[in-house]
C-alpha cells in the first residue's frame, strides 16, 4: 500500500510518544499535518515560527522529554532559528522539522529556497539531516531522537523537502523501528564516587549546586535522596528549579541568593559538588560565585569538567546514576552535623528584603520590588512561571518559587528576549492544568505580543503582566551609569497600551497603576478565563541590583567599562 513521506512522518512521531507539536503552516508541510489528526496528536500553530520554537523548548523543559516543532521552509526556517539556538546553548532536546523546496528543483531558483538549511543549522544543533525517500523517515527519526535524548541533550533538525513529504513509498517496505529512543544511563566509576564523598566529608560548609542535566536525567528524587542523606543545602542558580522543592529546608535557592551569601557576611561554600551544571555565567563567570572551593563536578560531557576551574574530582556519569550511586554509598558512612551552615545557606534567599523597606518612588508610579511580591503572592501555588526579559523579570526571581521541575521558565545563554509567549503556550500544553504567568518587561513583550491570538484561539487563559516603565530597563539603566544622561540612545520606548492588544485578540486586559490594586486586578484576570495582560506601570527610575552587578566597577579607570562582561584592560 502507498503511503506518503508526510504521513510516515506522523506515524513515526506517534510511535514515539508524541502527542503534541508546535508548528505555522507552510504548504510545503500539508501531508504531514493533514494525517497528524489520524495519529493522535495534537497540532497548536503559532503566528510566528519562533514562538513554535519555543514552545517545544518550553514543552521539553517541562516534561523532561522531547519537545518537537515543525515549520515550513526558507522564512519559516530563518523564523524559527532563534529558538533553535536558543534551545542548542540551553541543551534542551527538540526535534525540528523543516520543510524545503523539490530536492529535483535544487538551483532553479525555486520559492523559499536558494540556501543550503542544513549548513545554517549545523552549527546550533546536534545533528541535522535532509532525508531524501519517504521509505527512511521512520528510522531517520528514531535516529533523530536518539540523537537529541541522549548524551548531552540538545535540539536536532530534519529537513524534508516538499518532494519527499508528499512523494510515496511502499508501506511494505518501510522500517518502524521497534524503539525510537534507549534509555542508557552511564554511571560513575566506584573510585569516583569514593573520591567525592571522602572529600565532602571534609567540609566545613558544602553546597550541591545543580543545572539542567538534574533536570533531563529527571534526578529529582534522586537529588533529594542525598542531599537528605548527607544534610547538604542545594542551590539551583540555571534552569533546574523545583528539582528539590522550594520548600524544601534544604533549597537555598537560586543564582541571586548563592550570590548574596557574602553580602550576608556568610562564609561562601568550600567543597561544592556541582551535578549537571556548566561553569559561566550562571555560576558567576570566570571569578565563580564559590571562588576558592574544592569542586566535585558530575556530568555527562567529559569537556564540561573543568572547563573554567580546576576540579578536585570529576564524576562523568549521567546525573541521575551518579546521585543513585553516592546515596548508596553514603549511607553507610557518619556525616558532620553541618545544620548551622544549613540555616545560614538557606537564609539567603529570603536576604534581599532587608534591602527593600520603602515603597516610595521618584516618579510616584508602583515600586518594582513591591509590585513583583505583589503578583507572586497573587498566584495559586500551582502556578508555572514564565520570565521573560531582563530587569523585569529580576525583580520577580526574588519571590518566584516552584515545588517541581519546569514550575519556572527563563531566560537561559541566550539572553532571548521574547521567548516568554512561546514558553507559556509549550509549558500549557505541558500542564494544562497549572496556571500559567508571565512576568516581563515592556520591551520583551513587543517581540511576539500577536501570541495572544494563539492563546485565545487554543483556549490558554495565560496570565500576562507587563512591568511598564517605557524604557529598556537594563538597557538604560546600563547607558546612565557607564555615559551619564548623554548616553542615552535607543533605550527609551512609550507608555503603550499593551492591555489593548490582548482585548482585540479576544482576550482580558486591565491597566493598573497601584500596588494595592494588584491583588484583585491579578484575580479577574484568573477568573476571565482567557489570555489576559496586566499591563502594570512601575517606576523607571529603580534600578535591580542585578544590573549594577552585571555592569562591574563603573568607577575604574584603568579599564574601559563594557556591560555584561569583565571590563576590559587598558
Amino acid at each position: 500500500m502507498a503511503i506518503n513521506g508526510g504521513q510516515l512522518l506522523a506515524k513515526a512521531l506517534a510511535q514515539a510518544g508524541t502527542t503534541d507539536v508546535f508548528t505555522l503552516h507552510g504548504g510545503h508541510l500539508d501531508s504531514f499535518l493533514i494525517a497528524c489528526g489520524d495519529e493522535g496528536i495534537r497540532l497548536t500553530d503559532t503566528r510566528h515560527e519562533s514562538s513554535a520554537g519555543h514552545a517545544a523548548d518550553a514543552y521539553a523543559r517541562t516534561t523532561g522529554g522531547l519537545g518537537v516543532c515543525v515549520v515550513t521552509s526558507g522564512p519559516g526556517f530563518t523564523n524559527v532559528y532563534t529558538a533553535i539556538a536558543n534551545a542548542y546553548l540551553d541543551r534542551t532536546p527538540v526535534l525540528f522539522v523543516v520543510g524545503a523546496p523539490p530536492l529535483r528543483e535544487t538551483e532553479t531558483n525555486p520559492l523559499q529556497g536558494g540556501f543550503d538549511q542544513i549548513a545554517a543549522a549545523t552549527p546550533v544543533t546536534k545533528w541535522s539531516h535532509r532525508i531524501t525517500d519517504p521509505a527512511r523517515v521512520p528510522e531517520l527519526v528514531s535516529l533523530a531522537i536518539r540523537k537529541a535524548t541522549t548524551g548531552i541533550p540538545g535540539p536536532v533538525l530534519l529537513e524534508v523537502p516538499i518532494d519527499v513529504m508528499f512523494g510515496e513509498a511502499d508501506e511494505d517496505a518501510v522500517r518502524y523501528p521497534s524503539a525510537y529512543g534507549v534509555d542508557v544511563r552511564p554511571a560513575p566509576a566506584a573510585t569516583a564516587v569514593s573520591a567525592a564523598l571522602d572529600l565532602l566529608q571534609t567540609a566545613q560548609n558544602p553546597a550541591i549546586v545543580i543545572g539542567g542535566g538534574v533536570t533531563f536525567s529527571r534526578a529529582a528524587d534522586a537529588l533529594v535522596a542525598f542531599a537528605e542523606t548527607v544534610d547538604v543545602p542545594v542551590f539551583y542558580p540555571g534552569k533546574s528549579d523545583g528539582a528539590i522543592p522550594a520548600s524544601h529546608r534544604l533549597a537555598g535557592g537560586g543564582l541571586l541568593a548563592l550570590g548574596t551569601l557574602p553580602a550576608l557576611g556568610a562564609p561562601t561554600p568550600d567543597v561544592v559538588l556541582v551535578v549537571g551544571a556548566r561553569a559561566g555565567m550562571f555560576t558567576g563567570g570566570r571569578a565563580s560565585l564559590f571562588p576558592g572551593a574544592k569542586l566535585i563536578q558530575v556530568d555527562i560531557d567529559a569537556s564540561e569538567i573543568g572547563r573554567m576551574h580546576d576540579v578536585a574530582v570529576p564524576v562523568l556519569a549521567d546525573c541521575r546514576e551518579a546521585l543513585l550511586a553516592l546515596t548508596a554509598a553514603a549511607t553507610d558512612r557518619t556525616w558532620p552535623d553541618w545544620s548551622g551552615w544549613v540555616e545560614t545557606a538557606t537564609s539567603a534567599k529570603d536576604a534581599h528584603r532587608a534591602g527593600f523597606l520603602d515603597e516610595t518612588t521618584q516618579s510616584g508610579k508602583p515600586h518594582p520590588y513591591f509590585a513583583a511580591r505583589a503578583i507572586v503572592e497573587a498566584c495559586p501555588p500551582d502556578t508555572i512561571f514564565v520570565m521573560d526579559g531582563a530587569e523585569a523579570p529580576s525583580w520577580g526571581e526574588f519571590f518566584v518559587t516552584t515545588e517541581t521541575i519546569g514550575g519556572v521558565l527563563r531566560l537561559g545563554y541566550l539572553g532571548c528576549l521574547g521567548v516568554g509567549p512561546g514558553f507559556a503556550i509549550g509549558a500549557h500544553r505541558a500542564r494544562p492544568d497549572a496556571p500559567v504567568v508571565i512576568i516581563t518587561g515592556d520591551g520583551a513583550a513587543g517581540f511576539h505580543i500577536q501570541e495572544f491570538d494563539t492563546m485565545a484561539r487554543h483556549g490558554m487563559p495565560v496570565v500576562t503582566v507587563v512591568f511598564n516603565n517605557a524604557v529598556w530597563g537594563m538597557s538604560i539603566h546600563g547607558q546612565e551609569a557607564v555615559f551619564g544622561d548623554r548616553g542615552v540612545v535607543v533605550s527609551e520606548l512609550a507608555d503603550s497600551a499593551y492591555e489593548k492588544v490582548a482585548e482585540a485578540f479576544g482576550g482580558y486586559g486591565e491597566r493598573v497603576t497601584s500596588t494595592a490594586d494588584i491583588a484583585d486586578a491579578m484575580k479577574r484576570a484568573f477568573d476571565s478565563g482567557v489570555p489576559a495582560c496586566l499591563n502594570l506601570e512601575v517606576d523607571p527610575n529603580v534600578v535591580h541590583p542585578i544590573t549594577t552587578m552585571m555592569l562591574g566597577d563603573v568607577t575604574s579607570t584603568n579599564e574601559i567599562v563594557v556591560p555584561y562582561y569583565e571590563n576590559i584592560p587598558r
